[in-house]
């Protein structure tokens, strides 16, 4: 994943850059969304087919599997093509992945529909933040009103995504196709408008001859970039189990089967993620990485708490205060990993820890899929939960050092 240091020259669009920019900001933020509209749905599917958890975990896994693939191939491929011409490409993949979600809603149909779909994320995570830095500076805005606003989303995307496919499954018509006939019309919209919007990069006449993007690991600070990992890989653990397996733990907890729910859930983990970053963005860095293990260590003690006394509050507790932690840690991870790297190495040693962000979004449910069907709910969540924070604690003290 490349993000370029500076401003290419802008070239003209039928719209301004201010404009401009609240499109791609619109366009980004319903793009995550998206990918979290499945989340409530996940029981019905279950339900309807009776399929077992660890297949519910496997769905969502092959989502992480295709944006980490799109990552390694295509994530630097707008600083040549051009940001407006790859957004029209994700947004595109994702409007393929409602379709495909609305008409072929079998298992397979599923996986296909959710590796399309990571496909799609995978390339608009890099390409939209470079974008609306970009647009951002052509309208004077600072560098760190952009950086709020894509955190915001990207984060709360997500977050939303998953409360408003709640909502809908809950009170509209064809739970299994309304959320996905929604947001098909809104992806549809926004590539129009996106199509619009000004381009920031400069035209070559000479493209580049194409290979992956590399993986760098900056080898003078191996091990505090090493750290930056782990902390990506725990904030991702915690962000994947609350997707991938919070309707389970909701069901088979709490005897919870409200879908609107199994929404809430990972909203407030993503949109407590999403405040925090935004909320502490001015503060020490020192400050920032405190705040972080210990609201990350106390989320997830009140996760475990809440599991033995099957508690719905101390589970919703938790998530919120792991979702704040893990948020900045994970920002913490970014700015860590980029500043190790000289200028030329940043875009590669930032894919790295993507990549192995979303290893944690992957293998970690998948383990606890797992390990449901030998152990009970209760000793596997708190396990879950311990080990999680030993990673931030780990990571998080590394980072606090260096």
């Amino acid at each position: 994943m490349t993000i370029t240091e500076r401003s290419a020259p802008a070239r003209s669009g039928l719209l301004p850059h201010g404009p401009g920019f609240w499109i791609i900001a619109a366009a980004f933020l319903t793009a995550m969304a998206f990918s979290t509209v499945p989340t409530p749905i996940y029981a019905i599917y279950q339900q309807r087919d009776g399929f077992p958890t660890i297949v519910v975990t496997v769905i969502f896994a092959v989502y992480a599997v295709g944006v980490m693939l799109s990552l390694y191939l295509a994530g630097h491929v707008s600083d040549w093509l051009g940001r407006r011409r790859v957004i029209l490409a994700a947004l595109a993949l994702n409007l393929l992945a409602a379709i495909l979600f609305l008409a072929w809603d079998g298992l397979a149909g599923l996986l296909v529909a959710r590796f399309v779909n990571g496909l799609g994320i995978g390339i608009i995570t890099a390409t939209a933040t470079a974008h609306l830095s970009e647009l951002g500076a052509e309208t004077g805005r600072s560098g760190v009103r952009s950086q709020i606003v894509s955190t915001f989303a990207n984060l709360g995307g997500l977050s939303l995504g998953a409360l408003i496919a709640g909502v809908l499954v809950t009170t509209a018509p064809a739970p299994t196709t309304t959320p996905y006939v929604v947001f098909a019309l809104l992806l549809a919209v926004e590539i129009v408008l996106v199509a619009l919007v000004p381009e920031t990069v400069e035209h070559r006449e000479e493209r580049p001859a194409y290979s992956p993007q590399r993986v760098a690991v900056p080898a003078a600070s191996r091990g505090a970039y090493l750290a930056a990992a782990a902390g990506a890989f725990a904030a991702f653990a915690v962000f994947g189990t609350f997707t991938g397996l919070s309707s389970t733990f909701l069901v088979g907890l709490l005897g919870e089967h409200s879908h609107l729910l199994a929404g809430a859930a990972p909203f407030i983990v993503f949109m407590a993620a999403s405040l925090a970053q935004i909320a502490t963005v001015r503060m020490p860095i020192r400050a920032q990485m405190i705040l972080a293990i210990v609201a990350a260590v106390a989320g997830l003690a009140l996760i475990s708490a809440g599991a033995v006394a099957a508690s719905l509050a101390l589970f919703l507790l938790g998530g919120g205060a792991a979702g704040a932690g893990v948020g900045i840690l994970f920002r913490s991870a970014l700015g860590t990993a980029g500043s190790l790297a000289a200028p030329e190495k940043r875009g590669e040693a930032l894919a790295g820890i993507f990549l192995i962000g979303y290893a944690g979004m992957t293998f970690p449910p998948l383990l606890t899929a797992g390990a449901l069907t030998v152990w009970p709910i209760v000793p596997v969540l708190v396990g879950l939960s311990a080990a999680v924070a030993v990673l931030v604690v780990v990571a998080g003290s590394r980072l606090l050092r260096g």
